[in-house]
């Protein structure tokens, strides 16, 4: 199995291994690590956006992006080679693990651009302004991917029903644009009261530390359950 990991924090450290070290550095580690024991031989690709980021999606990048493939010129094509190569590890990924702490209530900026770049027409969604009824599709559904989405709050309470839910844009403004694509199972797991820094946040790690240990299984026989059933559909044709 393929899986790629992305980090996101601008903290380089981990919070188990640094005072002010990323909580979500330290979710996505512990993450790969259990996972690594139960499947050593599946093959993990690191992309760390917050402190390496994507270029920005600009106008250029647009008019390449929009221009169909045979007709780009070189120019365009080294516009688009950094955006290529992204989508290129997205394809080939069937686990995709984001690890997204919580800034001004979203996203990272450079995990946004991330996404900017992987959302490409003709490449991971598809348009034709002549196709009946809708005119996208994704492009990536259908092939069973699933997302883990790794969080860390400052406060407390942006969970589904919780106090602060309807200012966390985070995890949906990452699960929303890959539902898009075709990426539409998704496992959430979150750290809060990082802000608190008192027993609250201690056992907010705890408890997100014990996700993963049920998570990392789960998922495991959840995804060699849905190669199995893929297998069985491509024999009986």
């Amino acid at each position: 199995m393929n899986i790629l990991c992305i980090d996101s924090s601008a903290r380089a450290g981990r919070s188990d291994q640094q005072a002010h070290g990323s909580h979500t550095r330290r979710l996505s580690a512990g993450f790969l690590r259990r996972w690594k024991a139960r499947r050593p031989h599946d093959r993990v690709v690191r992309r760390d956006v917050g402190l390496h980021p994507p270029a920005p999606v600009t106008g250029d990048w647009v008019r390449a992006a929009f221009t169909r493939p045979e007709q780009r010129d070189e120019r365009m094509r080294e516009t688009l080679r950094e955006s290529d190569a992204l989508v290129d590890e997205l394809i080939a990924s069937e686990l995709i693990v984001i690890a997204a702490p919580m800034y001004n209530f979203g996203m990272p900026a450079q995990l946004k651009a991330w996404i900017d770049n992987v959302v490409r027409v003709g490449r991971t969604f598809g348009f034709d302004r002549s196709r009946a009824g809708e005119p996208y599709w994704p492009m990536l559904a259908g092939q069973g991917r699933r997302l883990v989405l790794l969080g860390a709050r400052g406060d407390f309470g942006y969970g589904p029903g919780g106090r602060l839910a309807h200012l966390n844009h985070v995890e949906d403004g990452i699960a929303v644009p890959l539902a898009y694509l075709g990426i539409d199972r998704v496992d959430r797991i979150a750290v809060e009261y990082d802000e608190f820094a008192d027993a609250r946040l201690a056992g907010s790690l705890a408890a997100a530390e014990a996700e993963l240990d049920a998570l990392v299984p789960r998922l495991i026989a959840e995804m060699a359950d849905g190669a199995g059933a893929s297998l069985v559909r491509m024999a009986t044709g």
